[in-house]
């Protein structure tokens, strides 16, 4: 291990994300009076800029809060709907297999300026020309590229300036690829921002926002993204296809709210998550198998039964999640109760053997035959063919355990009793070409969709795509605890899963139960192109031990040591009468990752 972090602590609030910048933004509103929700939005389009191949504008976001009014978690669902033309017949019709990774065939309603703007208009009390102030800045003004972003450039380069001109034109000056901490500007993305601005009129502060929301989805934004979706660019197919995407589309959607579904995980614990449109539910299914196991983390270190127990658990959940998880269609409820009951969770418990099982296993809750389609349930499908060219899905954590990124996360407390946890996601700057009028790219959460029919996750109008994102907050004794959350694709419900069993079950502070070491399976289908598997597949930092490492390989593991410090990009904030070690009332705890480098977490 190496040497133990510390939580940041003070007595006004507290900010986690993904990149300092945005976490010194949601701070500054913070000391300047405004609450948790303020203070998230503002760190939200800060992230847009910053972590450009991250989120964007044209990406979507789910949230997960209390208010200082009501503890009782609230979701909302930024996460955009399929175009009322986008069928399975008709990307069949285009030559697809499964649904591309990149380009535009995949573009869902972007979601995430609807989403942003609700929580602002219903929680915060700013104006949105304060909140969205720093990002402009920076978008106008100039911001210095992270690493990591030069490094995917690199990898799209050439693809940027033979396909996607307008992409080229906004990220290769001078047609090269920018170097680590160049200053860079997006002069078209603050221009749209600004005319957003010039459209927020009205008597009130709730009419100024909703006056933002509607030059968005029934103004201008609305219309350049249809008139640019219709015209073919190249996609990982390695041909030219048009968007399904409409200004109608647009002008038709909005952010909702639904109850969080909530779980106990024990000890006084439980969590509340996302409902099955997202994956959340995994990390619930999975803290309900393993209250029955004896868990060892002996200083936060997980021993070789516990990773070997964690990681049956997560095939079991994730194979659920396959079957069952989506978009609950008028007609098709997905049985979220059914597959959270003690009988039902008991009886998958027994499944976990002594060795790895490298088959995929969902359930049959309350007697139902689960749903699998051909292409999921084929460990090779990926490999056989589907798709080629620009990248492949999401740029995220691969079987080397390198993150190449994927998203951003925001977690807000303030002393009123606001909490808010957000995992902004899509809009990738490698993944759809620039709208050059309004300098975004649009998202790509369609590949998520099988073009199979008769699945809870098969493409149909009007469905939302079932999403990774996946953000959390765990209440102590019924009272809200702790914000969390990271980016990471199909892997951020078993990060998020090692941080809670390093702090419920070793008592862990919160930067100490994101610094343990960490581990994932890759036993089930992928949610991003090309949507592979490896039925034995578990991927672990080294620092679990040599001795760990080579008794998961004998019980029939395929062991990947990404290293010492690679996985997760963990953010969390928390109240002191809950988090271990949290030293009490009025006490507001952050922690953030080490492990990508940018992160930060502010105590005030």
């Amino acid at each position: 291990m190496a040497p133990r972090g510390y939580d940041r602590i003070g007595p006004r609030g507290a900010v986690s994300s993904t990149h300092h910048l945005g976490t010194a933004a949601a701070a500054a509103v913070l000391a300047d009076g405004g609450n948790a929700f303020d203070a998230a939005v503002a760190c939200g389009f800060v992230l847009q800029v910053v972590e450009p191949h991250l989120c964007g504008p044209g990406g979507e976001l789910p949230a997960v809060f209390v208010t200082a009014g009501d503890p009782t978690p609230k979701v909302l669902c930024a996460q955009g709907t399929a175009p009322a033309a986008a069928t399975i017949e008709r990307l069949r019709g285009e030559g697809c297999e499964i649904v591309p990774g990149t380009g535009l065939l995949p573009a869902t309603v972007p979601g995430a300026w609807d989403g942003w703007l609700t929580l602002l208009r219903d929680h915060g009390t700013r104006e949105l020309a304060d909140v969205l102030a720093p990002a402009l800045g920076y978008a106008a003004g100039g911001f210095p590229l992270v690493p990591r972003v030069p490094l995917a450039l690199g990898q799209v380069a050439d693809h940027f300036r033979t396909h996607w001109t307008s992409s080229a034109a906004t990220w290769l000056p001078g047609g090269r690829v920018p170097a680590p901490g160049e200053i860079v500007r997006l002069p078209a993305l603050a221009a749209t921002w600004q005319r957003l601005l010039d459209a927020a009129t009205g008597p009130t502060r709730e009419a100024r926002i909703d006056a933002a929301r509607d030059a968005w989805y029934r103004g201008f934004v609305a219309e350049e993204i249809g008139r640019f979706a219709a015209t073919p660019v190249r996609d990982e197919t390695g041909h030219d296809h048009a968007g399904l995407l409409t200004a109608d589309d647009l002008a038709g959607w909005s952010a909702h709210y639904e109850d969080a579904l909530v779980a106990d995980a024990g000890d006084g614990w439980s969590v509340a998550k996302c409902g099955p449109w997202s994956q959340g539910p995994v990390l619930l299914q999975q803290l309900r198998l393993l209250s029955g196991v004896d868990v060892e983390m002996p200083g936060g270190v997980a021993t070789a039964d516990t990773v070997h127990a964690a990681a049956e658990a997560a095939k079991l959940a994730f194979a659920d999640r396959e079957a069952w998880y989506g978009d609950p269609f008028p007609g098709e409820p997905v049985p979220m109760a059914a597959l959270l009951a003690d009988g039902y969770t008991d009886a998958r418990r027994a499944l976990i053997g002594p060795t790895s099982d490298g088959t995929l296993r969902p359930g049959s809750p309350g007697g139902v035959a689960p749903r699998l389609g051909a292409y999921a349930s084929t460990p090779g499908a990926a490999r056989s063919g589907g798709t080629s060219g620009p990248g492949t899905g999401e740029p995220t954590v691969g079987r080397d355990g390198v993150v190449r990124g994927d998203t951003v996360h925001v977690d807000v407390v303030d002393a009123a009793g606001n909490m808010v946890s957000v995992t902004p996601s899509g809009g990738w700057l490698q993944s759809s070409p620039t709208i050059p009028s309004l300098g975004f790219c649009l998202g790509t959460r369609g590949q998520m969709f099988w073009l199979e029919a008769g699945l809870p996750s098969s493409l149909a109008p009007g469905r939302m795509p079932r999403t990774t994102l996946s953000p959390s907050l765990a209440l102590r004794d019924g009272e809200p605890a702790v914000a969390f959350g990271t980016p990471g694709g199909d892997q951020q419900d078993q990060w998020q899963l090692c941080f809670l069993l390093a702090m419920m079950h070793a008592g862990l502070d919160l930067q100490s139960a994101i610094d343990a070491p960490t581990w994932h399976s890759t036993a089930f289908p992928g949610s991003f192109a090309p949507r592979g598997w490896e039925p034995h597949g578990l991927v672990v930092e080294s620092r679990l031990g040599a001795d760990t490492l080579a008794e998961l390989a004998r019980r029939g593991h395929e062991i990947d040591d990404a290293g010492a410090w690679a996985l997760g990009r963990m953010c969390a904030v928390g109240n002191g009468v809950a988090v271990p070690g949290g030293g009490g009332p009025g006490a507001f705890h952050a922690a953030a990752d080490p492990r990508s480098g940018v992160a930060a977490a502010v105590a005030l």
